[in-house]
């Protein structure tokens, strides 16, 4: 039985909450960044501290007791009430305090870089003592961050489909398809979709596609996430992928890139996402209002 509940314990419940969360203890590997015999074990200090069983993990696959369910519950509310009184303590003294956490996409069009920019200078003429956090991520690394809520917000392009998420549009991004110099089809004009589909075409993992868009050809032997990737395997002149407008901007005014068929193209918004169930100080509002005035 728990006595007095001390900083271990408090680890012990935030991991046993993110397990349940995740699913199970192989699902939360990926959440907790902890191998699972590690997860295995500190689940059975917390029940060894309490008492009692929390879960089942056998052929059924994971499913809490019924002591279990009521920890959750309870874990739940005990770790709200400690980041309320956090933020509350914090912004006693009539002064902003803590920290911003903010994750965003990488390589953003220059108005989008200004507009942020515009936001912090706007934030920092606030009565506030702040330390702002600026990290750059791919989508899915970003939204990773924002499920372990190690982020108060993110800027990016996110599926939406995203239940834990709380999602503000903020500007949109025009992709083209591309190939490089030395490709069979630099320089070429108006060419047929159907020799398109026949061309290799780097692959995006995280690409989130309405109906009929973007394109997509029959073969791709590259994967990329990342901006830069893409582009050093278009560059190649083996591959035909799709770019920000604004990244390839410079590298067709040099002669290294070609858009291809501009009726390809498709527009990615990208949105302000927090996580719902995180508790937003006063801080986090102030720099989202600021955020949001400045893209509007």
């Amino acid at each position: 039985m728990l006595g007095q509940v001390h900083d271990p314990d408090l680890h012990l419940l935030r991991l046993f909450v993110t397990v349940v969360e995740a699913g199970g203890f192989s699902a939360a590997q990926g959440v907790l960044g902890l191998a699972q015999p590690t997860i295995s074990q500190r689940m059975a200090q917390l029940e060894a501290r309490l008492g009692y069983r929390l879960c089942s993990r056998g052929k059924g696959g994971f499913r809490l007791t019924e002591k279990g369910g009521l920890l959750l519950d309870a874990a739940r509310a005990l770790l709200l009430n400690i980041e309320q009184f956090r933020q509350q303590a914090n912004g006693a003294a009539g002064r902003l305090l803590g920290t911003v956490r903010i994750g965003m996409a990488e390589s953003q069009d220059k108005t989008v870089s200004l507009k942020l920019a515009a936001a912090i200078a706007a934030f920092r003429s606030r009565q506030e003592s702040v330390q702002l956090e600026l990290i750059s991520a791919p989508p899915a690394e970003l939204e990773r961050l924002l499920l372990e809520q190690r982020l108060d917000y993110a800027i990016s392009y996110f599926s939406g489909s995203q239940a834990a998420f709380d999602y503000q549009p903020l500007f949109e991004e025009r992709q083209r398809l591309f190939c490089g110099k030395g490709h069979v089809l630099f320089g070429e004009a108006d060419v047929e979709l159907e020799r398109l589909l026949e061309l290799d075409q780097v692959r995006h993992p995280y690409r989130f596609l309405k109906s009929g868009e973007p394109f997509q050809s029959r073969r791709s032997m590259a994967v990329a996430e990342q901006i830069e990737s893409v582009l050093t395997l278009i560059l190649s002149g083996r591959h035909i992928g799709y770019l920000p407008c604004h990244c390839a901007r410079a590298w067709v005014a040099d002669g290294l890139l070609w858009a291809l068929d501009a009726g390809l193209d498709f527009v990615v918004p990208f949105t302000l996402a927090r996580h719902r169930a995180q508790v937003v100080g006063e801080a986090q509002q102030a720099f989202a209002q600021d955020l949001l005035a400045a893209f509007a």
